[in-house]
């Protein structure tokens, strides 16, 4: 299936671009491009914890014990968030530029 971008070339307001990231971050058409998938930025350690059958004879007499494992479990991030935000960071410091340099 192919997408068509249809272009409206007009004066752009800064809420205009704004609208356009939110729809560029969340856009079903976006399935094959870059933006779409996710980056790990981190892995943290958990611990998970299970019964497992006693060793030696305590085992063979069907008593258990408890084993602890400490797992790395990664901390994923969208890309198209991550987009979205440093859209977002510039924009506001464009607007706080616009009105520091209007109220000078």
């Amino acid at each position: 299936m192919k997408y068509v971008i249809i272009i409206i070339v007009r004066k752009m307001e800064t809420n205009d671009l704004l609208a356009g990231i939110a729809a560029l971050g969340g856009s079903a058409a976006l399935g094959g491009s870059s933006l779409a998938g996710s980056i790990t930025i981190a892995t943290v350690p958990i611990a998970t914890t299970a019964t497992v059958p006693a060793a030696g004879v305590a085992g063979w007499l069907g008593l258990t014990t408890t084993a602890t494992t400490i797992v790395a479990a990664p901390v994923t991030l969208p890309v198209a968030g991550i987009v979205a935000a440093g859209a977002l960071l510039t924009l506001g410091g464009y607007q706080a530029y616009k009105f520091v340099n209007k109220n000078q």
